[in-house]
């Protein structure tokens, strides 16, 4: 409910918009007072409604988490799973970590992707109209002739958003395994601090220290490298992500012109179609704004769906009564 009226207020700025440039364009006082007015209750009701979604938003990713982490633990707990994972050095998947931050992620990006999708597919619905109706029809000469296109503008927004999606599926499909494998080593760089720490407070033996200290120093390395290839991954989306949304509005108004010259649409018109133009590539182009989002999402739903299956295995390949105490680490780990 709270998103169907944040496009209603959106939708009613998308007119409040048109009308006040065609105030300014008559020079008309009273009607832009009028719209002054009107400006007041739109943002109150915009605003009331941002923060009613980031409560209903995070509550239910909160209660979400809640549960999905207490289920990952209890199943970590039982049959003494998490000994017998940390007796088995190859199986070993830091899952401190993954319960932790890999959970978090997996519960909350799922919300903030269902919301941003839905409102994208309403808002194309909603404003497709606007295009279609405020654009209207285009004659382009060929030759000696001339060829009408009706809603040329959401042709143009479809042609549009088709190019800047298949850029960014291109450019950014090794995302989701760089993303994964950063957060493997930042998960490494923890278990080689927990093993100084370990020295430190007398649990391990104070001979391991040099061993430690080396390891700890080449798995911060090892992360720092992966940042670095993250970094350029993520420069590279950059150009697509940011190009877009210098270009789309340019778009939008270069595409209006031809109507506004001839004089077929006011300058009220012409600001109401260019931002519907943005708001309709922007539903179009929701996958190319929240790639990064979805690839941090499926590597960690990746790694805790890793962690589960790790855990299944055991009670196959160890079972309880076969289960060593186990032994301290030795290096750093690495995703089977």
């Amino acid at each position: 409910m709270v998103v169907v009226l944040q496009l209603y207020v959106q939708f009613r700025f998308n007119y409040w918009n048109r009308d006040f440039f065609d105030a300014l364009e008559s020079r008309d006082p009273a009607r832009l007072k009028g719209q002054a007015f009107l400006l007041v209750p739109l943002c109150i009701g915009s605003i009331t409604l941002a923060v009613t979604s980031v409560w209903g938003r995070m509550t239910v990713q909160r209660q979400w988490r809640e549960w999905l982490t207490g289920k990952v633990i209890d199943y970590w707990v039982e049959d003494d799973r998490y000994a017998r994972l940390a007796a088995v050095q190859s199986e070993q998947q830091i899952p401190e970590y993954r319960i932790a931050e890999d959970v978090r992620i997996a519960t909350d990006a799922p919300i903030d992707l269902a919301l941003g999708l839905v409102s994208a597919l309403l808002s194309a619905v909603i404003f497709i109209q606007v295009l279609w109706t405020v654009g209207g029809d285009i004659a382009l000469p060929v030759g000696s002739h001339s060829v009408r296109i009706p809603g040329y503008l959401v042709l143009g927004v479809a042609l549009y958003s088709g190019i800047v999606t298949t850029a960014m599926m291109t450019v950014g499909a090794p995302l989701t395994r760089l993303v994964q494998i950063k957060n493997q080593a930042e998960a490494e760089l923890i278990t080689a601090a927990h093993r100084l720490r370990d020295i430190g407070e007398g649990i391990a033996p104070q001979e391991q220290r040099p061993e430690v200290c080396r390891d700890l120093r080449s798995t911060l390395r090892a992360t720092i490298d992966q940042w670095r290839r993250l970094c350029w991954q993520l420069m590279r989306t950059t150009i697509v992500s940011h190009g877009n949304s210098l270009l789309a509005p340019i778009i939008g108004l270069v595409l209006c012109a031809p109507r506004f010259l001839s004089g077929a649409m006011t300058l009220g018109e012409l600001t109401q179609a260019a931002a519907a133009f943005t708001l309709v590539q922007a539903s179009f182009n929701w996958i190319v704004d929240n790639y990064g989002r979805i690839a941090d999402w499926m590597s960690s739903l990746e790694r805790v769906g890793s962690l589960l299956l790790s855990l299944d295995r055991l009670n196959r390949d160890m079972p309880p009564q076969q289960a060593e105490p186990p032994a301290l680490p030795t290096g750093s780990v690495k995703l089977p």
